[in-house]
């Protein structure tokens, strides 16, 4: 069965009918949130046209809430599936000082850890995604 399926998949933060948005429990990227479909689906365009669409809203949403947030040096996006087959967007803040930058987070770390985040952004972040979600 699909692990996306069976869990949430991270802290679940907002959820409507058509996808959830959970953050990731990652101490070396604060702030990686994941978008992820309410039902198995694989790719992008197994879905209909209004629904691609309003899952990336959810996704820009997201994006902008984090680079609100957390002032990130960059945002990474991917929507890989790979591993887990379940449709599902990584929106990830990349800072100079983490761990894997400027490589993708699941490649070869260049630094034994990560420059941590200011206290109290996780409170914050939660608070403005649900408030640009609805």
């Amino acid at each position: 069965m699909c692990e996306l399926c069976e869990k949430t998949g991270g802290d679940l933060v907002w959820q409507n009918g058509l996808c959830r948005v959970v953050l990731v429990e990652d101490g070396d990227y604060p702030g990686f949130c994941r978008v992820i479909l309410n039902r198995h689906v694989a790719e992008m365009t197994d879905l209909p046209m209004d629904e691609r669409m309003a899952l990336m809203k959810v996704v820009f949403f997201v994006e902008e809430a984090v680079r609100d947030v957390l002032a990130p040096d960059k945002v990474n996006l991917a929507s890989l599936g790979n591993v887990i087959p379940h449709l599902h967007w990584h929106v990830i803040p990349r800072f100079t000082g983490d761990r894997h930058f400027p490589n993708p987070i699941w490649g070869h770390a260049l630094r034994p850890e990560s420059v941590p985040q200011a206290p109290g952004w996780r409170q914050i972040l939660e608070s403005r995604l649900r408030e640009a979600l609805g």
